[in-house]
């Protein structure tokens, strides 16, 4: 599937300059436009790295104090409108990757044919629909705060699906109502050699509802889930026998059936603006199950908007287990025993508990563009590291944080 949607994102992109430089009827098949976001962030964990997205490396913190990875990207949208029903779209992005690297990769890359002006289908890649910003999650012009909330948002951190997606909209009077379904798999890599996130036969079901100024969004996602960077631990669970196969059944995310269901509303008049979602993950594994919610508003004054956000996710699993019983086991193994005991132990309690409180302003200086400054103030759960990775010996799990984060938004 990656081969081609890379085959058809570079069709389009080869194609383009070929028709730009052809008659108008030509150039208007072709659109593109771009995106982006320069932002720098400071935190005060000098012990640990905060990250936005469990795919980036390293982060503001003790990598660097002031880290411009965090936030910044540029991306590039190309559509080619062939006829009234049938359309192509590939979106291209660059920011940090998993390899601390800066190249170049697709977003989206779908075909789309449109049966009626209310019915369509996409094949490709497309936007994972899990809640109310997950269309420009990545357009930092199109968000109120500098980054959508990290505690609901990284509930489901995968950004993009590789399979079908239909959509069929209905109005109802003034009622515009959308429902969206779609089915395929993605595997995004993470940092640091720790393999792959496989989620396979991914399906799910997406409700949009718009009145007036009154947006709703309710979403229902199950998938198979692997996390490679996991399943090592539990394959040597299973060298202790009877034991260990019932450890590792239970807590290896090893294709595990994982739900997700999340509920979203805002409502943006004009003057002013008042939204929140939740959302509850379960993963049936060791990587627990997590309920988080948000909510924020803010005021618009001339090109100035202020806003304040409370979010917070909480662990509703088990955060320990007693694991392999050490009593009868020889010494030699009884210390490998305790190791793997613990090692899971923290894996359980480090999921991301927290609680965020945001200020911020936003200012649309110019047509199209936007710069924003935003302090957030975090609490850690009990052993949680939240959204903290690249962990030193000398972090401590739980306690608090600060992140002064400015940004300047852009799109063309």
């Amino acid at each position: 599937m990656a081969a081609r949607l890379n085959t058809l994102a570079w069709a389009m992109v080869t194609l383009y300059p070929c028709v730009a430089s052809a008659d108008d009827a030509d150039r208007s098949i072709f659109s593109l436009s771009s995106f982006g976001t320069v932002g720098i962030v400071h935190s005060s964990e000098k012990n640990a790295d905060f990250t936005p997205s469990i795919f980036k490396p390293n982060g503001a913190g003790h990598t660097r104090s002031w880290n411009a990875d965090v936030d910044s990207l540029v991306g590039a949208q190309l559509t080619a409108t062939f006829t009234p029903q049938f359309s192509a779209v590939v979106q291209v992005i660059s920011e940090q990757r998993y390899d601390n690297s800066h190249r170049p990769f697709v977003e989206w890359a779908n075909l789309k044919y449109q049966f009626t002006p209310d019915f369509s289908v996409r094949v490709g890649r497309t936007v994972q629909p899990a809640f109310l910003f997950s269309d420009t999650r990545k357009v930092g012009y199109t968000l109120p705060w500098v980054r959508p909330p990290g505690e609901v948002y990284s509930l489901i951190p995968v950004t993009n699906i590789d399979g079908i997606d239909v959509s069929y909209r209905l109005h109802l009077g003034d009622v515009i109502n959308t429902v969206q379904g779609n089915y395929g798999q993605s595997e995004p890599r993470l940092p640091d050699g720790a393999g792959k996130i496989h989620a396979k036969e991914s399906w799910g079901i997406s409700n949009l509802t718009e009145y007036g100024a009154l947006t709703t969004r309710v979403t229902y996602l199950e998938t198979h889930l692997t996390a490679e960077s996991l399943n090592p631990l539990f394959d040597t669970y299973r060298l202790f026998g009877d034991e260990g196969d019932r450890i590792a059944d239970r807590y290896d995310p090893k294709d595990k059936l994982m739900k997700f269901i999340g509920v979203g509303a805002i409502y943006d008049p004009g003057d002013w603006f008042v939204m929140g979602e939740w959302g509850h993950f379960d993963s049936n594994s060791a990587i627990g199950t997590l309920g988080a919610w948000y909510v924020s508003g803010g005021y618009r004054i001339d090109a100035f908007t202020p806003y304040v956000t409370y979010a917070r996710s909480k662990t509703l699993s088990e955060t320990s287990t007693a694991g392999l019983s050490t009593a009868t086991l020889p010494p030699e193994f009884a210390g490998v025993a305790t190791e793997l005991n613990a090692t899971l132990n923290t894996v359980m309690a480090s999921a991301s508990s927290q609680q965020t409180w945001s200020m911020g302003v936003r200012w649309d200086f110019a047509k199209n563009m936007d710069a924003k400054l935003q302090y957030d103030h975090t609490h850690l759960g009990n052993e949680s590291n939240g959204q903290l990775t690249n962990l030193q010996p000398d972090y401590e799990r739980g306690g608090t944080f600060r992140l002064l984060s400015l940004s300047v938004d852009f799109v063309f």
